[in-house]
């Protein structure tokens, strides 16, 4: 059975040279997976409301099979169970590829939530991007990026979205929303880097689905 991360104490911070401002992090979890999960932001207002964050945990497991648990479907649903996530349309388990699309469906602020996303580029084993074709978003970009390191790996998250306005702006100018997606990356971040390694794909960064 796999493990559920646990909600420990916060980690340091780094200043990302890609934010205009960094501010101190939030709370991250932390577990025995991993050494640190570390995390920074930056805010500007360009009309709508844009935010960016930066999450870096560090893993046991080698780039390569962090790389793949990043990508997978089921691995991430089994991160974001406490949200009730689903995987209703497109890839729905096993890897997703480059160009592929995946509908995911949950619940967040006791709200319905659907969006989208389509992998817009894979490096194997180096880094991906995905971004909201339909959703709650103005626009949403997540770009995983994946280092060797010595004692295994680090994986960094590094996330820009737009909040609509309406409801879910309004949350957004009050910063809720970026702390709470912030938490869940960070969530999924050290959760992905506790796994098992998923059995190596016949054709690295073509994996059958």
């Amino acid at each position: 059975m796999r493990r559920r991360p646990k909600w420990g104490t916060s980690t340091r911070t780094r200043r990302d040279l890609g934010l205009l401002r960094a501010e101190p992090a939030s709370k991250c979890p932390t577990t025995a997976a991993t050494r640190a999960t570390d995390c920074a932001r930056g805010v500007w207002q360009t009309g709508a409301m844009t935010v960016s964050f930066v999450c870096r945990t560090e893993s046991a497991l080698n780039r390569e099979q962090l790389f793949d648990l990043a990508r997978s479907i089921d691995a991430h649903l089994d991160s974001q169970a406490d949200a009730g996530e689903r995987a209703v349309a497109g890839v729905t388990s096993g890897l997703i590829r480059e160009g592929q699309e995946v509908t995911w469906r949950a619940r967040h602020f006791g709200l319905p939530v659907r969006m989208t996303s389509r992998i817009t580029s894979l490096e194997y084993p180096a880094r991906f991007v995905d971004e909201q074709v339909r959703g709650p978003f103005q626009s949403f970009r997540h770009v995983h990026e994946f280092e060797a390191t010595a004692t295994g790996s680090i994986m960094t998250d590094r996330v820009e979205f737009t909040a609509p306005f309406g409801p879910l702006g309004r949350i957004a100018e009050k910063l809720v929303l970026r702390r709470y997606l912030e938490r869940l990356i960070a969530v999924r971040g050290l959760y992905l880097a506790g796994q098992v390694p998923p059995a190596p794909p016949l054709n690295p960064g073509t994996a059958a689905v």
